[in-house]
């Protein structure tokens, strides 16, 4: 899935004095603080991260008495999605105008009807709703599908999607993964199929024209 990057960084965290008796439980704490939150320092949605100081000694900070810094090295998992990227989420919610969708388990999307293609239809069965395709019966969408999209927008501040599945690549990513690739193989096969038997018509067309050929030059001779 597109959207998520490693970082190598350098970072200062600046700890209060209280803190420096367990320093790697403070740089923890203020590291962990900055988890699932939009940063612009980092470019993106801090997911995970790992961290060491090679400082035996914290120093203090001139003019931010009484605080002292802390230099790391840390290596950063990122979200920072961005239009036109593909991105892959679980549907929690539709209906005939929408579908709703959560991406890593803390970012929502939504796809709006107008960014829809239109060969899904939009159903209820057996008090299910749903989104079914009008060219293949096999692909649908519906809650706990997981779904494949395409970004339009991201919000930093609310971390919130907007999404589009109007592309031919997007849809349940289990039938894209799994059935599309069953329904090109016996595409090409009923293609391999007519150009054979168109060809095997033109040969007997050809064979039959010969023949003829033969026989109008006998009754002349």
């Amino acid at each position: 899935m597109e959207g998520l990057k490693v970082s190598e960084a350098d970072l200062l965290v600046y700890l209060h004095p209280s803190k420096s008796k367990n320093v790697s439980q403070a740089i923890y704490n203020e590291l962990s603080s900055m988890l699932f939150k939009y940063n612009e320092t980092f470019d993106g949605v801090l997911l995970a991260y790992s961290a060491s100081t090679n400082d035996e000694l914290a120093k203090i900070l001139p003019g931010l008495h009484p605080c002292f810094g802390v230099r790391l090295k840390a290596q950063l998992l990122l979200f920072d999605p961005k239009p036109n990227m593909i991105l892959e989420g679980k549907v929690v919610k539709l209906g005939a105008q929408s579908i709703h969708i959560v991406v890593l388990g803390f970012s929502s999307a939504t796809i709006i009807d107008e960014d829809i293609r239109e060969e899904f239809d939009y159903k209820v069965k057996h008090g299910k709703e749903l989104f079914a395709s009008s060219v293949n019966k096999r692909h649908k969408i519906e809650i706990e599908t997981v779904v494949r999209f395409v970004v339009k927008s991201f919000d930093e501040e609310t971390l919130h999607l907007s999404g589009s599945l109007l592309q031919p690549n997007t849809g349940n990513v289990n039938w894209l993964d799994k059935y599309a690739e069953e329904d090109l193989v016996e595409s090409n096969t009923k293609k391999q199929r007519d150009y054979q038997t168109t060809d095997h018509s033109k040969i007997t067309t050809d064979d039959d024209r010969v023949k003829r050929s033969k026989k109008h030059k006998s009754s002349h001779s």
